[in-house]
C-alpha cells in the first residue's frame, strides 16, 4: 500500500484532501475500482464513468476536478497519463533479476556474465557475449557470440540478438530478431547474388522493442535505434537505417534500407517507407501511408503516396464533391449518356 502523499509525489500532483492515515492497495479503471483503488481520468468522454465511480482516488487534469464525486479525493495534475504511469509503476514495479545461470541455460565459458545478472533456463550466450549487471535473459533467447546487453535490460523470451550492441535499461519483448542479415543482393540476368551484411545494430538507452519485431544488421555501417525510442509489436527496421531520439514506431510499419528519421519522429501503424530518405525532427506519419520522398522538420504527412494533411484532405474534399455529383467532365458525360439511353427506351 501507499499513502495518498506518496502518490500525489509519484504523480506531481496535488491532493484535494489530506488524509495522512489513508492508503491505496491498487490501481484500477473507473468501472472497477473500490475505495482502496487509484484510478485516472484525461477523457472528457468517461466523465460519466467518474461520477459512477466508487475509486478512493482519481488521478485528473484541473479542468475536470470538480467533477470528482464525494469521498473521492482528486490528485490534480495538468499531465494525468504521465501521473497514471508513474503511479501504476509504484504497484507494479518490474520483476528484480534473480541472480544466477540456471542449469538448463547453455553459458559459453568465454561469454561474461555478471553475477548480478539473471540467465533464465534455455537461454544460450554465445562466446565473448557481454551479460550487464542486473539484466535478464528471458527463457530460450540466443545471444550471439560477441553480443554487448548493457545494465538493467529485459530480453524476453526466444528473443534472438546476433552482431549486437545493447545499452542500458533496454526491452525487448518476445520473439524478436535483432541483428539478422539485411535484405541485400545484387541482380543480373541470371539471377540475384546475395551481398554480404557486415555492420551492426546499435540500440541506444532505454528503448523499446515490441513482440516479433525486426531490426537488421547493417551492410556496411550499422543499423542504429537512438536514445528512449518505442518500437511496437510487428515493426521491420532495415538495414542501416537510423533512428534518432525518441522515434515512435507504431505495429506493422516497415522501413526500408539506408532512411534516416530524426529526433521525436511519429510513424502510424501499416505505415511504409522506401529506402535511403531523410525524414526531419518532429516529422508525424498517418497510418497506412506511404513515404517514397524526403519529409522537412515538423511536417504531418497522410495517404499514399504521402503528402502533407491538409493537402491530403484538399483532396478528399474534392473527389466527395465529385462523388457527390459536384459537377467535373465526367460527372456531365455519364449524365447526358444516362439520359440518351431513356429517350430511345421510351421510343
Amino acid at each position: 500500500p501507499h499513502s495518498i502523499a506518496v502518490l500525489a509525489g509519484a504523480a506531481s500532483a496535488h491532493a484535494s484532501a489530506e488524509a495522512p492515515e489513508r492508503c491505496f492497495h491498487a490501481i484500477a479503471p473507473l468501472q472497477l475500482a473500490g475505495p482502496d483503488d487509484v484510478s485516472f481520468l484525461d477523457n472528457k468522454r468517461y466523465l460519466p464513468a467518474l461520477e459512477a465511480s466508487h475509486a478512493g482516488a482519481v488521478i485528473i487534469a484541473p479542468e475536470m476536478a470538480s467533477r470528482v464525486p464525494h469521498g473521492c479525493i482528486a490528485l490534480v495534475t495538468p499531465e494525468p497519463y504521465l501521473g497514471w504511469a508513474r503511479v501504476a509503476a509504484l504497484f507494479h514495479p518490474p520483476a528484480p533479476a534473480n541472480p544466477g545461470i540456471h542449469p538448463a541455460a547453455i553459458v559459453d565459458p568465454a561469454a561474461s556474465v555478471d553475477a548480478s545478472a539473471e540467465i533464465c533456463p534455455g537461454a544460450i550466450i554465445g562466446a565473448g557475449a557481454e551479460i550487464g549487471a542486473h539484466s535478464i535473459i528471458g527463457p530460450g533467447a540466443v545471444i550471439g557470440p560477441g553480443v554487448r546487453i548493457g545494465p538493467d535490460c529485459r530480453i524476453g523470451r526466444l528473443v534472438s540478438i546476433a552482431y549486437a550492441e545493447i545499452g542500458a535499461r533496454v526491452t525487448i519483448l518476445a520473439g524478436a530478431r535483432i541483428g539478422e542479415d539485411g535484405f541485400g543482393f545484387a541482380i543480373t540476368k541470371a539471377g540475384f547474388v546475395d551481398v554480404p551484411q557486415l555492420g551492426r545494430v546499435l540500440i541506444e538507452d532505454d528503448v523499446s522493442i515490441g513482440a516479433n519485431s525486426c531490426i537488421d544488421r547493417g551492410s556496411a555501417q550499422d543499423t542504429v535505434i537512438g536514445t528512449g525510442s518505442r518500437l511496437d509489436n510487428l515493426v521491420q527496421i532495415g538495414h542501416n537505417v537510423r533512428l534518432g531520439r525518441c522515434c515512435v514506431i507504431v505495429s506493422q510499419a516497415g522501413i526500408s534500407g539506408s532512411t534516416v528519421l530524426d529526433d521525436f519522429v511519429m510513424v502510424g501503424g501499416q505505415a511504409g517507407l522506401t529506402g535511403h530518405l531523410r525524414v526531419g525532427k518532429k516529422v508525424r506519419i498517418g497510418a497506412q501511408s506511404g513515404v517514397m520522398g524526403d519529409v522537412a522538420d515538423g511536417i504531418e504527412v497522410v495517404g499514399s503516396p504521402a503528402m502533407p494533411v491538409r493537402e491530403f484532405f484538399r483532396q478528399v474534399a474534392v473527389l466527395r464533391k465529385f462523388a457527390r455529383g459536384g459537377g467535373g467532365p465526367g460527372q456531365r458525360d455519364r449524365s447526358h449518356g444516362s439520359a440518351d439511353t431513356d429517350e430511345k427506351g421510351s421510343g
